[in-house]
């Protein structure tokens, strides 16, 4: 542990060293604790819980014929003390790429999400904590030894391409295409829709269909999806509706995932929170999550949380 927070803290310092003279460089993070009370199949629990908390670093510089080279490399920080999945560190890699752009759109090399995982936009409303989607979903894949490419956009439209590399003898290469319409913000456009396609990719073929817009001030958006296991042709087909409302300070939000497996057993989630908003880069939150995982069993996974977060 003691080692991966001087490798961060070097790293740190060497970005700001050369940020002088190598080009605009930028420093920027997410700290998120909750406090929650688990209820899961190991029984019930209370936990200080680090959700994707992060810090990063990106930049670029300008090149000839109006190219731009640009970097990200961002790296995941449990603030609660715990080990990120399987690792031993405290600190794991998250999107980390360079790459360059211009008038024909951009292109990365690296690790980075497929541009399926990207098309979700904002829609997820509880992304990184217990109701995120991938908890009944496949294809939230953040992969290694990816190219990308994105066009410009025409008229709204955008084409993103997600190669991976097979990296191996016996591998087989992914590809994750989608056509993006809009602003995932919602701030430049009224609406947006995307629609998505994994090939070979983590061992399942994807499909996905998002789209997200305001309504007499609600901001509803929904995503259809659909995975295939290629090993064994196994299929899940499931729906997400999600919606929030802000009042002054206060965003309400509420969603619900569906996913319907081969043999007709049925899963599903369903959250419910509310945002406080204490400054511009910071919010009090909290959030009731359950989800019914097994159908042999009477017992649902329940998750009940406060928390605050920061961005800067």
């Amino acid at each position: 542990m003691k080692f991966s927070y001087n490798t961060l803290a070097a790293a740190l310092l060497s970005t700001l060293s050369v940020s002088a003279f190598a080009g605009d460089v930028s420093i920027y993070g997410k700290a998120n604790l909750t406090v929650q009370s688990s209820d899961s199949e190991d029984g019930s629990f209370t936990e200080v819980k680090s959700n994707a908390s992060r810090i990063g670093f990106m930049g670029g510089q300008a090149l000839d014929d109006d190219l731009e080279v640009i970097f990200k490399a961002e790296y995941q920080v449990d603030l609660a003390g715990d080990k990120n999945g399987s690792k031993d560190d405290d600190i794991v890699a998250r999107n980390q790429y360079l790459g360059v752009k211009g008038k024909f759109g951009t292109v990365l090399l690296g690790k980075n999400d497929t541009v399926l995982k990207q098309s979700q936009g904002k829609v997820d409303l509880f992304s990184d904590l217990n109701g995120d989607i991938k908890t009944l979903w496949k294809g939230e894949n953040r992969m290694s030894d990816t190219i990308t490419y994105k066009s410009p956009k025409f008229n709204g439209f955008q084409v993103g391409v997600t190669y991976i590399t097979e990296d191996a003898v016996d591998a087989e290469d992914g590809t994750s295409i989608a056509l993006f319409y809009g602003d995932k913000a919602l701030k430049k456009s009224d609406y947006y829709a995307a629609v998505a396609l994994d090939s070979e990719v983590n061992g399942y073929d994807t499909m996905r269909l998002t789209v997200q817009g305001k309504v007499a001030g609600v901001t509803l958006g929904a995503i259809a999806h659909t995975q295939e296991k290629v090993s064994d042709g196994s299929e899940v087909d499931g729906f997400l509706v999600s919606a929030k409302y802000s009042i002054d300070k206060i965003t309400l939000k509420a969603q619900l995932q569906t996913a319907e497996l081969d043999g007709g057993e049925d899963r599903s989630g369903m959250t419910i929170g509310a945002d406080y908003k204490l400054g511009k880069s910071t919010k009090a939150f909290a959030f009731f999550t359950t989800f019914d995982l097994d159908m042999d069993s009477a017992e649902d996974y329940d998750y009940l949380a406060v928390g605050l977060e920061y961005k800067f």
